[in-house]
């Protein structure tokens, strides 16, 4: 199965009431041979309008910041927890994420990335461990069963509202520009 083909399956689900009240469902973006994945945790208002991922402002300093750690963007792959944009951008519950996380572990399997950026708690908490705290384990790579390096860190909407968390997000992504170098390098 391609992305396309998960795309198109999922275009009306109905699977949470999620899907009452959306414009349009945001998939997920980029390089389908991506060495880098990034997961947030849901659409927002101008996501849920345009059907992409990380286009508002929290995406426009996640383009910062990939910039900066000298990564492109049209060389990762983007996607969210959720597919949908939760009602007044509320962190999705159990059951939505429930939901979505098959679309997602098929997004995983088909891109095979090296590394994983779990973006924020509610993507470190669905994928990694229920009462994970992105506080304690963000910066620190984590591994998958099938040797993915998982990198948790701060959502960019949260340097938005605490601009303090830039140094320590700045910090993570030189880790992962680090991997990613020797990724690359070795390929």
């Amino acid at each position: 199965m391609s992305l396309e083909q998960i795309e198109k399956e999922i275009i009306n689900c109905q699977r949470c009431n999620l899907a009452t009240n959306r414009t349009k469902i945001v998939f997920g973006t980029g390089n389908s041979e991506a060495q880098i994945m990034l997961i947030g945790e849901g659409p927002g208002k101008d996501e849920d309008l345009q059907g992409l991922p990380f286009i508002g402002k929290a995406g426009q300093l996640l383009d910062k910041i990939l910039a900066a750690a000298e990564i492109k963007r049209q060389d990762v792959y983007i996607a969210n927890i959720v597919k949908c944009r939760p009602p007044s951008n509320r962190v999705p519950n159990r059951q939505e994420a429930a939901a979505c996380l098959p679309w997602l572990w098929q997004q995983i399997e088909i891109i095979q990335p090296q590394i994983i950026v779990l973006l924020g708690s509610t993507a470190l908490k669905n994928l990694i461990k229920p009462d994970a705290l992105i506080t304690k384990l963000r910066g620190q790579w984590l591994e998958s069963k099938s040797g993915i390096k998982i990198m948790p860190t701060y959502h960019p909407a949260a340097l938005l509202r605490d601009p303090a968390r830039k140094k320590p997000v700045w910090e993570d992504f030189q880790k992962i520009r680090d991997e990613y170098k020797k990724i690359i390098n070795t390929n």
